[in-house]
């Protein structure tokens, strides 16, 4: 049974009521629960219904358990799609803007299409694969959210967005024979394509990987990388009439807090200095957006190394835009002094964070085997291009 086929079965009362009833299926008791529904449906419903069980609870942390719980997924749909709180952030946008219209080319299984039409925007939300589109207006359906999500099957360099106030394209950025795709115009569709489609609209967003070289980046748009809790999520191109050309953002969530730079107020590379009392770690958005510096002129600190993004200071600051650590301990790389370092310690919860360093964490945690009731954060780094371990603990 296809993705397609799965899907539609599940769609009916039969699938319905099976879904309900695998709904708390763990691992452990799955092959068990299988045995004993395939006495009474079919192989190949049950099946669909226990895989997309695991769906929902792997999607449970990008939705929500109470939406994942209702939604309908497909494998790819689960992993390429929006975190429900970055796309909730962008639709939040949208919305001040006054965009009461988008067309959602490449919607996937409908991510940011819920959350446009949560900010009460109309979607235009269009696929290609049936499966995808199927799982789209399902998931619009369970969601209470059809009235305000049309899907459509198509290629998306066919459909006419003329009369939606905005178009956002989320292009393909994996390849099931290739992984992940690194090169822009390798895209579906193409990044020089989904470039004119959003140039061609009142307003245009582009979602691309966070990793994109900035020489990539069109001029017209300006850049933002959003992060949720720590960790960098996504990069979006923004074109419009309020758009500064080659401005950056950088967008913390759930905090909502953000750096932005235009190309007349970004600050050049900071200066390195000596490694003070405390080291900051940039979230991820504020370095993939290149405005460290406007981090470091905050904390009144400078880099270690020219090369390395952790920022120095002499005192310690609240910033919403780093993580802080008080350096207690610096020395040259050397695995013997800082295994004895850690037992002098008592050190048995070691966080082992590595930047400029070829060391794998988990290859130094084993061979310094950490034992005590105390805890340390050893940073594998450069300092003036010297390889350096600083040893600290996080300020709180």
């Amino acid at each position: 049974m296809n993705d397609l086929d799965a899907l539609l079965a599940l769609l009916t009362p039969e699938g319905r009521a099976l879904l309900d009833e695998v709904r708390d299926t763990d691992a452990a008791s799955e092959l068990a629960v299988a045995t004993r529904l395939r006495r009474t449906h079919p192989p190949a419903l049950v099946s669909a219904a226990l895989g997309q069980a695991r769906l929902r609870q792997r999607a449970a942390a990008k939705f929500g358990a109470e939406d994942a719980g209702r939604m309908f997924f497909t494998p790819h749909g689960v992993e390429q799609s929006t975190r429900a709180s970055v796309a909730a952030y962008r639709a939040e946008c949208l919305q001040a803007l006054g965009v009461r219209s988008v067309a959602d080319l490449c919607c996937g299984i409908g991510g940011d299409a819920i959350a446009f039409a949560r900010a009460g925007i109309r979607v235009l939300a269009v696929d290609r694969d049936p499966a995808t589109c199927a799982a789209a207006r399902a998931n619009a359906d369970a969601l209470g959210l059809a009235d305000l999500i049309e899907v459509r099957e198509a290629d998306v360099t066919e459909v006419d967005t003329a009369g939606y106030d905005a178009v956002f394209v989320d292009p393909a950025r994996r390849s099931s024979k290739r992984g992940r795709i690194f090169d822009p115009e390798a895209y579906s569709p193409p990044l020089s394509w989904a470039v004119s489609a959003a140039l061609g609209a009142p307003r245009g967003l582009l979602k691309i990987a966070p990793g994109i070289p900035h020489e990539a980046i069109p001029a017209q748009a300006t850049a933002e990388w959003v992060s949720d809790g720590g960790d960098v999520k996504e990069a979006v191109l923004w074109f419009g009439p309020d758009v500064t050309p080659g401005a950056r953002r950088a967008t913390l969530l759930p905090a909502g807090a953000g750096i932005y730079a235009t190309p007349g107020t970004m600050l050049p590379d900071p200066e390195v200095r000596e490694v003070g009392r405390y080291l900051y770690e940039p979230d991820g958005a504020v370095i993939r957006a290149h405005l460290v510096a406007e981090v470091a002129e905050d904390l009144d600190g400078g880099l270690i190394d020219p090369t390395i993004a952790y920022v120095t200071a002499d005192e310690a600051h609240r910033t919403p835009y780093a993580t802080a650590y008080e350096i207690t301990d610096r020395m040259p790389f050397n695995v013997k002094k800082l295994k004895a370092l850690l037992r002098e310690r008592g050190v048995g919860t070691l966080t082992v964070k590595k930047r400029g360093s070829a060391v794998e964490p988990e290859e130094l945690r084993k061979k310094v085997k950490p034992q005590g009731p105390n805890a340390a954060t050893v940073f594998l780094t450069r300092v003036a291009g010297a390889p350096t371990m600083l040893i600290g603990h996080p300020v709180r």
